[in-house]
């Protein structure tokens, strides 16, 4: 069985806290919606920030290093954020409180997926989305699937919970593209299988943290060609969708195309999923393109 697209890309639900009764048949519909590539919308649930933390809600805390100011895996250090050692240490608070509300989101609505859940990156981005200079590869505003240059994840999935906290009711646009095995079926002519050794090669020069897979090597050719190619920008199936301010969504970010087109104040969780504990594995990218090139890809 392959991929099972949606009718409609986003399913909303009006949800409106962040640590629901935990129901596992409902869990478990939710999460084939989200593992066939549909987006979960939650326009009513709010990521509140207290009265002391309204501050951070300016671009001047961005250090200006990086589009994030962020917490990595089981780090406690906040990375990209400017301010006095006071500061930081609240903004980090901040973060990491957005950390554990979107955690427990994940481990009520999805139940059966927290023995296998692991944290990743926590991140806060102040920066306005639609004017940020930026090379073609790291231009969120081109849709792409997500894939990580340095950090293979052997066809782990990618599961993020996002939420717009913009204070001024701006929403957080985003074009959603076509399903992952049209966007595979289309491009994977145009990607060539690594060169022998070179996974070897990259994680000795430790321009990776560990070995690169044949799926890792594929998943960035499919983020490269989309980015790249500026007639499939404007000409692939798409449609726009605006998330409201003061509302949050929920997506596997390496199966669902998206380009983010407009907005500022957003926070963002990442967390990791194995295969072997979807629902449906068989939706899932690895399995999708494992059957498209008739071969193992881990």
């Amino acid at each position: 069985m392959g991929e099972t697209p949606c009718d409609e890309p986003v399913h909303t639900l009006a949800l409106a806290t962040w640590t629901p009764p935990a129901v596992a048949e409902a869990g478990a519909a939710l999460a084939r919606e989200l593992e066939r590539g549909q987006v979960l919308y939650l326009p009513r649930l709010d990521f509140t920030f207290d009265e002391r933390e309204l501050r951070f809600l300016n671009p001047q805390w961005s250090s200006g290093r990086s589009k994030n100011i962020s917490i990595d895996g089981a780090e406690a250090r906040l990375k990209g954020a400017a301010g006095s050692p006071q500061e930081v240490e609240e903004l980090r608070r901040l973060v990491t409180r957005f950390r554990t509300q979107a955690g427990d989101l994940v481990t009520r609505l999805f139940p059966a997926y927290t023995p296998h859940l692991r944290l990743a990156r926590t991140s806060y981005r102040p920066m306005r989305v639609d004017n940020r200079a930026s090379s073609w590869r790291k231009d969120d505003s081109r849709l792409h699937v997500d894939a990580f240059p340095s950090r293979p994840n052997r066809g782990e999935r990618i599961l993020r919970v996002f939420a717009n906290v913009d204070p001024h009711g701006e929403p957080r646009v985003w074009r959603l593209g076509e399903p992952f095995e049209n966007i595979a079926k289309r491009l994977l002519p145009r990607i060539r299988r690594p060169l022998p050794g070179s996974a070897w090669l990259l994680a000795a020069l430790r321009i990776t943290k560990t070995r690169r897979t044949e799926y890792d090597h594929i998943m960035l050719g499919l983020h490269d060609r989309m980015k790249s190619d500026l007639d499939y920008q404007r000409n692939a199936p798409q449609t726009t969708f605006a998330f409201a301010a003061r509302s949050a969504w929920i997506c596997f970010s390496d199966q669902v195309a998206h380009a983010a087109m407009k907005g500022q104040f957003m926070l963002e969780q990442t967390l990791h999923l194995p295969v072997q504990a979807l629902y449906e594995p068989a939706s899932s990218p690895l399995y999708v393109l494992e059957r498209l090139v008739g071969r193992g890809l881990i």
